[in-house]
């Protein structure tokens, strides 16, 4: 059974919210070529727990890090490593914190240096979708609305989107019902209700949708070895027009990330 928020629980989520959208404008200051993404790992972990939170990737199921570092290729669940950004590389930050008995996560893909037109067209694509997905989380929708209106956007460019993976519910757990899958038909999935809180994350690879797990057992690579992007925002469903609780604003707002 899908229970949706308090507008009490929806403040503490919106907390949490907001210390991982800064923590990611931390994290898009230190992208750069000749940083390690065990570097940003340790940015993000710092500034997180400064901010009086937990990193709540950190041990989850055993994952080995703060945040997720996935590089080129990898579409999510990278481990941070001694890896070296170069010029032309993309790396998708994505974070979740635990404050006050409450979730939060999103994500976001950086441009390492100058890239390529299409790499460039991949992440505009990619992030645009998510707002088309954000604007169909309205109440008395469906899932289905919104993994339509991610697909067609990002099909309607020759991108793919990855069927495994999924965004979700979200609250004192980090991942709960429903799944919303960035693909599907109007009218289609589980209904969408006034106070329920979603994490709305568009996966688009630039070639094919196939993907395979990595030997490690979390990173997921896209199996052409396309590069892949990844966009994540956390909203609540309302009457009418969703309403966000992170933002891209503090990556955004210098002009540094523009695309």
């Amino acid at each position: 059974m899908i229970r949706p928020k308090t507008e009490e629980e929806i403040e503490l989520l919106r907390e949490n919210a907001i210390i991982v959208s800064k923590t990611l404008a931390e994290v898009g200051k230190a992208v750069a070529p000749g940083v390690t993404t065990k570097e940003l790992n340790r940015v993000a972990e710092t500034f997180i727990r400064d901010n009086g939170a937990i990193p709540s990737f950190l041990g989850f199921e055993g994952f080995p890090a703060a945040i997720c570092a996935s590089v080129n290729d990898v579409v999510v669940h990278g481990f941070p490593s001694d890896y070296v950004l170069k010029e032309g590389d993309i790396v998708t930050a994505d974070i979740g914190t635990l404050y006050k008995g409450y979730n939060g996560d999103s994500a976001y893909t950086f441009p390492v240096g100058e890239v390529d037109a299409r790499t460039r067209k991949l992440l505009d694509v990619t992030k645009a979708s998510l707002y088309k997905g954000i604007e169909a989380a309205v109440a008395g929708a469906r899932t289905g609305d919104i993994g339509y209106a991610v697909q067609s956007y990002v099909e309607s460019f020759g991108f793919s989107v990855v069927r495994e993976l999924e965004g979700h519910g979200i609250g004192r757990e980090m991942h709960e019902n429903p799944g919303v899958p960035n693909y599907g038909r109007p009218g289609r999935g589980t209904h969408l209700v006034d106070g329920m809180t979603i994490c709305i994350e568009p996966m688009v690879n630039a070639g094919g949708k196939a993907v395979y797990l990595d030997r490690n057992g979390w990173a997921v690579h896209t199996a052409d070895k396309s590069k892949s992007a990844h966009f994540e925002l956390t909203v609540v469903v309302r009457k009418g027009r969703a309403e966000q609780l992170s933002t891209f604003d503090f990556i955004e707002k210098d002009g540094r990330i523009n695309f």
